[in-house]
Order: C-alpha cells, then structure tokens, then sequence
C-alpha cells in the first residue's frame, strides 16, 4: 500500500502506521510527504522507511501542486490545531489554520485513496457550536469519486498505552465503493499497561547521552520555585513563599511549572510556550529534556530530531504519539484484513451535544 501524508510533521503518524502495518502482515510503502517546517522534514526523511528528501516536499500546502503528487492507496494528515484548540481564539474554518483541512479533501477528491486518518485535537468538536466540524465530516463524507464512510472518535490516548492525557479527534474514512466496516478499538485490552509518568521516563532509564537529551537552563529563581511545587503541584496551587509566586491576573492556567505525578500519565505536552510551559520533573527541580518529551510521546530512543532545541521541542510537542496512532492504524488494518478485533461500540457522536448528534446522523445514515 501506497501511504502519502500532510502536515507530516516528525512522523509520528507515519511511524505508528508502519509498525501497525507490520504487525499485521501488509507492506506500507512511503510514496509522499508534506510539511512547512524544515526541521520537521529533515526527522522525517531521516527516520521513516523510504522518506527521502525527494518524496518530503517542504513547502507551504497552498503552494504545494496535489495533482503532481503519485497515486496512494493510503492517506493522512494531522491538519493545524491552532485554530481549534481550547487554547487560544478558536477561530475554527475562519482563522489562519483552520481552513487547511480543505487540503486534505483535495488530496481525496484527487487521488481518491482507499482510506485516510484524519486527526486534531478535541476542541475541533466544540468550534463554531459544532458547526465546523459538522462542516469538514460533510466536506469529508462526500470527497472522492465515491465518497468516504468517516468515523469520528475521541482517543484519550492515555486508557490507549500512552503515558500522557492527551486527547484528540481521530476520523477514520474508507471509500463508500469498498465493503469495509471501522469501528473504533477498544480500550480494554490496554487497561493493565502502566502508563505512569514515572514507568515511561525510568523503566528502561534513559542514557545521559542520548539523542536530544540536553538539559535545559534555568535560572536559580525557578529552581526554588520548583522544589517547593510537590509532584502534581503547579505554581498557583502549590505553597509558595511570597517572592516565588507569580505575578499573574485572571485565568490560571494549571499547567504553569506542574510537575508530573509519577504515578500518574503526563499532562499533554505542548509545542511551545514561554516559562513554566517546559513539563517538570517529578523527583527533580527541572524541566524535562527533549529525549523525556519523546518518551511522553512514545517515539523510540533511537528515533533523533533534527534541529535546535526550541525547534526539536516544538516538533515533539506537536506530533501524534507513536504509540497511539499504532492502536488507531492497527483497527484499520485488521478491518482491511478482516480480522476482529475489540472495538468500541460508540463513536464520537456519544461525545457531541444533542444537537450536533441529530446533524451528524445526516452524516452516517
């Protein structure tokens, strides 16, 4: 199977789908990727089987020429979440980044593949009232010559083998002319997976001089103020001496110097961010180095970014964990096999307000 990908960032998505393709006995061939971000580009031909820096196109989507690109049987595209994140204006189809989901549909309308995996974040359910993503499962639904069956869900990756709360919308499409039937995994058989912060950073223990393992800098102000942050902690719950607490009005965000519990998953490592953004340690007053947010994020310690720090944290921060878009492609692919497996019994419309449910069974029936 032919596999092309948009907004690829450092591979997450393409990496899981490899080794759920393996898992399961089909070949996955690297036909095509995309991204703006050069770094970006240069981890993934450097870490997927088959990327080169030929077949990566590091360019602006809206400069990129869809019909020139070789046919695939398989397709995705982790389109930008700025604009649906419950961080921020929410600006949804009308800001900057919402729109660039249209140039997944183009891909299907045309190379028509077999399937796609789509994915943002949770806040893309809640845009506009729901509107804007009733908007793209219908822009979805009928892309292609013969249109998509799309199935919506929402992965807390975390009851999924994944060491952190990071919760995302995934949507699933397989062409209307094909007698194929998804259904989301279940989450059952991974509920006896540790997924504790502590478990994922200490077991094995990570070599001080691997890949992206630099530590960061910090001022002896911050180091105070984290060793009075118990783990689970943040800067606005935590007692903290008069001159250490922040000088910060109206919303608090709780994330703000949060130590990791360790014996609870991550809290959802970020992109970027200015002090107290970082993730910090749970037994030592620092934040954690980037080889630690892979970790988070189920990439392989051998698995090495490219780039400046800010720009390697940046890329880890926003991928999709290995670990989860492995679960996701491997239900796929068993679907394709016609091999069962646990599934949910319950899309993502379970997860909608009442209203949006009546507009989205418009789109399932």
């Amino acid at each position: 199977m032919f596999f092309g990908e948009l907004f690829s960032g450092p591979g997450g998505i393409a990496l899981g789908a490899h080794q759920a393709a393996e898992a399961n006995g089909l070949a996955l061939t690297h036909a095509w990727a995309n991204d703006l971000d050069a770094d970006s580009c240069e981890t993934y031909v450097n870490n997927i089987p088959g990327a080169t820096a030929a077949s990566v196109h590091h360019e602006d989507v809206r400069s990129l020429d869809i019909r020139r690109l070789s046919p695939i049987e398989g397709f995705a595209f982790g389109f930008p979440c700025n604009d649906f994140s419950t961080v921020g204006e929410r600006l949804g189809v009308g800001g900057k980044f919402g729109p660039l989901y249209s140039y997944g549909v183009d891909v299907l309308n045309q190379l028509n593949p077999n399937w796609f995996f789509a994915e943002n974040v949770g806040g893309i359910r809640s845009s506009g009232d729901g509107s804007t993503f009733r908007k793209i499962l219908a822009d979805l639904s009928s892309a292609g010559l013969h249109g998509y069956k799309v199935v919506p869900h929402l992965y807390k990756f975390e009851e999924y083998g994944v060491p952190q709360a990071r919760h995302r919308v995934i949507v699933i499409g397989i062409r209307k002319d094909l007698d194929f039937e998804f259904h989301p995994p279940s989450p059952a058989p991974f509920r006896e997976i540790d997924v504790s912060s502590r478990t994922c950073l200490e077991s094995p223990p990570i070599d001080p001089s691997a890949l992206n393992n630099e530590l960061t800098k910090q001022s002896p102000t911050v180091i105070r103020r984290l060793e009075h942050i118990k783990p689970g902690q943040n800067a606005f719950n935590a007692d903290l001496p008069e001159d250490l607490k922040l000088n910060v009005k109206g919303a608090k965000i709780s994330q703000i110097y949060k130590r990791l519990d360790p014996n609870k998953p991550s809290y959802t490592v970020t992109a970027s961010g200015g002090g107290g953004t970082h993730v910090y340690h749970y037994a030592e007053p620092r934040a954690l180095t980037n080889r630690e947010r892979a970790r988070l994020q189920s990439f392989p310690d051998n698995y090495r970014f490219y780039g400046g720090k800010e720009s390697v944290r940046k890329q880890i921060g926003m991928a999709v964990p290995v670990a989860g878009a492995r679960v996701v492609f491997d239900a796929l692919f068993k679907t394709l096999n016609r091999v069962s497996y646990e599934s949910c019994e319950s899309n993502l419309r379970e997860h909608m307000p009442p209203e949006a449910q009546r507009d989205q069974e418009e789109l399932f029936d």
